[in-house]
């Protein structure tokens, strides 16, 4: 996949709109609690000012706002940003309209950022006239939010149509090392496949099996695979609509599927409850929230000779320290491998983060839904809509 990127254009002299993901989370004081995703857009952001741009225009979403919400204004943002990339920043009170337009043309400032998309339903409809009125702040287009990839809004997919688009820094690595496993993954090539449900990997499964050698399940998603092979699950997560295309999944001869063979169990799924490890079946009135420890070492043995690993989802309830220790040892497995590992965005990502691994692998997604999409083979309007080389 052979997009064009902000280095294929020249930005002298011009306005460069840039869509990012400033999607960060805060607390009830409107305080960023993370800022991983506005340190991530500085690369392209410096790039373009460092190549002369007249104007870089920054346009994202935060929250799922209903119309206009004071609480889910980008100022915050806009100090952080200001912070971190060393350069006034001017922060606009809408994305759209003439008087807007001429507020960010007239600003001394080269660093712009708009208001929240999302005030406007016009952008999640990708409505044409307003992505025409996003168009005007720019003379070319860059998208640099993976994030948001895998939604035709106006931000991500309608305005590419009135100006040359390119993928920024960030979004040209994610689909560098996403596209690798899709294309040309090296052998042994090993899936981790964690979460609740397994109605949410169906597709990325479909996708991997003849790609991958082996798929190791975790999570939620493992009872019904158990199940499926007749094992007591007691009170454990079951997706009964997805016994019957489980049961091919583990018909399918061109890949090995190995699951757990010991849980750590409690008979309550709040903190609280009592809590004890167990072999495969799991009695009744308690529930599975993590793989034990043999399951762990299985599990180790299988990605030892692996070349390649992608891990999309947690193998346990990692967020309660009761049931982190399988998230954590495969994390610290993966950290070590001489291997390509990825890191498929969403609930394993913020795994990997608190466990301070990031740095130990080749990729960590920035998108959780879009590396889904991306790894099920669907192509995200969000990178459709980039130009080709």
């Amino acid at each position: 996949m052979s997009k064009m990127s902000v280095k294929d254009i020249d930005p002298k002299g011009k306005r460069v709109l840039m869509r990012v993901d400033f999607n960060v989370p805060q607390n009830e004081k409107q305080e960023i609690t993370d800022d991983t995703r506005i340190k991530a857009a500085l690369p392209t952001i410096k790039y373009a000012l460092d190549h002369g741009a007249s104007k870089v225009v920054l346009m994202s979403h935060l929250g799922r706002p209903k119309g206009v919400t004071e609480s889910l204004r980008m100022n915050p943002v806009a100090v952080r940003l200001q912070e971190l990339l060393g350069t006034p920043v001017k922060k606009l009170n809408d994305c759209v309209g003439e008087e807007t337009l001429k507020q960010s043309n007239d600003a001394k400032e080269k660093v712009v950022l708009l208001e929240n998309l999302r005030f406007h339903a016009e952008e999640e409809k990708n409505d044409p006239a307003f992505c025409q009125q996003l168009a005007k702040f720019g003379d070319i287009y860059v998208n640099d939010a993976f994030g948001t990839a895998h939604r035709a809004h106006a931000s991500t997919e309608g305005v590419a149509k009135y100006l040359p688009a390119v993928a920024g820094f960030l979004l040209e690595k994610e689909i560098k090392n996403l596209g690798v496993l899709i294309e040309n993954p090296a052998k042994p090539f090993v899936a981790i496949m964690g979460g609740a449900k397994v109605s949410d990997k169906i597709g990325v499964i479909k996708n991997l099996i003849g790609k991958v050698d082996t798929i190791l399940i975790g999570g939620g998603m493992a009872y019904t695979f158990l199940k499926a092979q007749g094992h007591s699950i007691g009170n454990s997560k079951l997706d009964k609509d997805s016994l019957e295309l489980v049961k091919t999944f583990m018909a399918d001869k061109r890949v090995k599927i190995v699951l757990p063979m010991d849980h750590v169990i409690s008979d309550k799924f709040e903190a609280g409850g009592n809590v004890k490890t167990v072999g495969l079946d799991i009695p009744d009135g308690w529930l599975g929230l993590d793989i034990g420890p043999k399951t762990v070492d299985l599990f180790k043995k299988e990605l030892g000779t692996a070349k390649t690993v992608v891990w999309n989802g947690p193998l346990g309830l990692f967020e309660n320290p009761a049931f982190m220790a399988g998230t954590k040892a495969i994390a610290e497995c993966m950290a070590g491998l001489k291997a390509v590992t990825v890191i498929g965005g969403g609930d394993t990502a913020a795994a990997v983060a608190e466990l301070g691994l990031e740095s130990k692998m080749t990729h960590v997604s920035t998108g959780g839904g879009a590396s889904l999409e991306f790894l099920e083979g669907i192509e995200l309007p969000g990178i459709a809509a980039i130009k080709n080389k």
